[in-house]
């Protein structure tokens, strides 16, 4: 994505500075541009127009780019937005279902998660030094989450104790980021290694006391 062109960005600077607190109607802005862009890219590409974008948001390409000077920008906001909302699902299962449950199902989340980030590999696998810091990002966000998640099932007898929450993440992942890629055979793949997960599962822990 080039830079703004002078007469946009010259509006743009009139609407907002950096210094001023975001706005309700900024915000909702950046989301929709957000939610246009990773529909866009995952049907068009990371080098879909712009304009396609910002069109699909309802907004001015003006905004887009005060929000995203940059492409690069964009898709980093793109992939840490589908990145937190996997995480925090994990918080929201674990309150509403079962460990062994919560687990399954927040399993088959994070494999939906990586079938959209196919659509933005090209450009984070690019060497580009704006993506440098994604990987320990997800890190970041994913191991916690995998790991509360699988300390309650191991807890309630429902799956093993000694999985490490990264090795089940890297599994899940080279399921779901072949060359072949069903969607399909990927949600039975990974509800397979989930079965695989209760193999040899201890008895519950008794947390009360």
């Amino acid at each position: 994505m080039t830079n703004l062109p002078a007469e946009e960005s010259n509006n743009a600077e009139c609407e907002a500075s950096p210094s001023q607190p975001v706005r309700a109607d900024a915000q909702r802005n950046k989301d929709a541009l957000l939610e246009a862009a990773l529909a866009v890219f995952t049907t068009s590409g990371v080098d879909a127009p712009v304009r396609e974008i910002a069109a699909k948001a309802g907004v001015g390409i003006g905004t887009l780019y005060r929000h995203f000077p940059q492409r690069s920008d964009l898709i980093v906001g793109v992939f840490r937005r589908q990145v937190d909302a996997c995480a925090d699902a994990a918080s929201v299962l674990a309150e509403e279902h079962p460990p062994g449950e919560a687990l399954a199902l927040w399993l088959q989340r994070f494999a939906g998660f990586l079938a959209t980030k196919r659509g933005l590999a090209t450009a984070l696998h690019s060497g580009d030094p704006a993506y440098t810091s994604l990987p320990a990002y997800f890190e970041e966000r994913f191991n916690p989450a995998l790991e509360a998640l699988l300390d309650a099932a191991a807890s309630a007898g429902e799956v093993r104790t000694d999985i490490d929450p990264d090795d089940l993440l890297r599994a899940v992942a080279s399921l779901c980021m072949s060359a072949h890629y069903d969607p399909d055979f990927a949600r039975r793949m990974v509800a397979l290694l989930v079965d695989g997960l209760r193999y040899n599962a201890g008895p519950a822990v008794d947390t009360t006391s």
